[in-house]
């Protein structure tokens, strides 16, 4: 059965590993370990581990033609934010985008994203 990659969740450490895909572009998993080494204790087989598992869930592709796999992300970044925070709306939210916006915006949002939103705001409504 095929699978919709667009229903399918990355997990926190499948996102880390994503992000630095996301960064760097088609790594190989020695390059991957390399960049998740520096914030993270982890070791290269979990790593190996891991974009395997995301292999067989279709959230990255892998390039076998060489001795070193490289792996890419199936999906944009902007395609896996866009996913994840529909289902967070909808999971959490009551599917009220406004409610998951009041959330999101507190004492601690800085006077710079405050301008971003409202200059983004202004855009959708042209």
């Amino acid at each position: 059965m095929a699978r919709d990659r667009n229903n399918i969740k990355p997990t926190e450490a499948e996102l880390t590993l994503l992000n630095v895909l996301w960064q760097m572009g088609p790594a190989t998993v020695r390059q991957i370990h390399d960049v998740v080494s520096v914030t993270q204790k982890t070791g290269y087989t979990t790593v190996l581990k891991i974009l395997q598992i995301m292999h067989e869930k279709t959230l990255v592709i892998r390039d076998e033609s060489n001795r070193a796999h490289v792996y890419a992300a199936a999906n944009s970044e902007m395609q896996t934010q866009s996913s994840l925070l529909k289902d967070l709306v909808s999971k959490a939210f009551g599917g009220s985008t406004s409610k998951l916006v009041m959330r999101a915006l507190d004492e601690s949002t800085s006077q710079e994203e405050i301008a971003d939103i409202r200059q983004l705001l202004n855009e959708l409504e042209a």
